[in-house]
């Protein structure tokens, strides 16, 4: 079966420590990889937080964060993309 990866995508709202926690308890990373993660999107304009995940768990996560980040006032967008 098909892997995808959920993408985070850079805006100019949303806070890098949001961006960091989110990658902690969502996607279980330690805080050295959150960190990088969230590096990554604010210098490159997008950063993988996972990768090798079945369709079906990569849409509930995007979905998880995208709502969070609404819900907290913030626009990030995450994406599924298939590897």
């Amino acid at each position: 079966p098909a892997r995808y990866k959920v993408v985070y995508h850079n805006d100019d709202f949303t806070p890098m420590n949001y961006v960091t926690d989110s990658l902690i308890h969502v996607f279980h990373l330690s805080a050295v990889e959150a960190y990088n993660i969230t590096m990554q999107v604010h210098e490159k304009g997008k950063g993988i937080a996972k990768s090798g995940l079945s369709k079906e768990i990569a849409e509930t996560k995007c979905d998880r964060v995208v709502q969070w980040f609404k819900s907290q006032g913030f626009p990030l967008l995450a994406t599924l993309e298939k590897e």
